[in-house]
């Protein structure tokens, strides 16, 4: 069976009016000294039998240390990432104070197949990109993601 991901995409009107979309970075020592094509939306993995929007809120407040802005999420789509996983997107026009975040933490074994256990914050960071600026950071697989929220936008 395919790996499931629910996601929601905070986005506000920046100085000028421009769009801004809120990203953040994955944590842990793989991603320390990555920045191009290394950020994303917060998301996560979800059960068959559970709703995927509970789990795109459910996976914002642990990725993020708050609960998703009032609002109803707008369904974005289903995006199949290069490595096969399925990423159900949602946007939500918000704001969020980057300097606030608070992630969870998870164990992974580092050094790859060393057998030690590290725990690290599932993201180390958030920030608020420009359409510009976030074509470069965002993870090539998402970059699909973006694009249906500036053509929802766009209308």
């Amino acid at each position: 069976m395919v790996q499931r991901s629910a996601g929601i995409l905070l986005y506000r009107r920046g100085p000028g009016g421009a769009v801004e979309v809120m990203l953040v970075h994955p944590g842990g020592p793989f991603w320390a000294g990555k920045d191009e094509a290394a950020w994303g939306l917060p998301k996560g993995i979800y059960e068959p039998d559970e709703d995927p929007l509970a789990a795109a809120r459910r996976e914002f407040a642990e990725e993020t240390g708050s609960p998703v802005p009032a609002g109803e999420p707008i369904a974005l789509g289903a995006f199949a990432q290069p490595s096969g996983k399925i990423v159900d997107a949602w946007c939500l026009e918000g704001d969020f104070d980057a300097d606030s975040l608070v992630s969870n933490t998870c164990m992974i074994e580092w050094p790859p197949k060393s057998g030690k256990l590290i725990e690290i914050p599932e993201v180390d960071r958030a920030a608020w990109f420009t359409r510009e600026q976030s074509v470069d950071k965002v993870m090539k697989g998402q970059r699909a993601i973006l694009d249906a929220l500036w053509q929802r936008l766009g209308r």
